[in-house]
């Protein structure tokens, strides 16, 4: 499931779409907003650029409004059904929940929405070595 040449490989690595080697984000995880989603130009491994077409990461803010919006509904769920929370203690909980996530939410959408669009290639992950 969790192998080399599928999309969840590369997707959970954050790893290059194409060679799956190359790493995705200049960074690891990190809170600072100037890193979040600082991406390579191209794969350090393979050269794909990361960059399909200007604006090509616009695409990921909807990726990201649907990560959201079922973050949402599973905290305001979880804090009102096994917590009993109240609706202002709910709104509460869905906002730390989204902070707390928030970076990784980035991340994902980003790299979800690449792989969308380039599939893994052997080839070019043999190539490099």
């Amino acid at each position: 499931m969790f192998k080399k040449g599928t999309k969840l490989y590369s997707i959970i690595n954050n790893k290059c779409p194409r060679c799956q080697e190359g790493d995705f984000f200049k960074h690891k995880l990190s809170y600072a907003p100037t890193k979040v989603t600082e991406l390579h130009t191209h794969c350090p491994n393979c050269q794909l650029k990361y960059m399909i077409e200007p604006s090509f990461y616009y695409g990921a803010m909807y990726v990201n409004y649907g990560i959201t919006v079922g973050l949402s509904i599973a905290a305001f769920l979880a804090s009102t059904l096994f917590f009993g929370a109240s609706l202002l203690e709910s709104f509460a909980a869905i906002f730390i929940v989204l902070l707390i996530m928030m970076p990784i939410n980035l991340r994902l959408s980003r790299i979800l929405w690449i792989n969308m669009f380039v599939s893994y290639d052997p080839k070019a992950a043999k190539d490099q070595h």
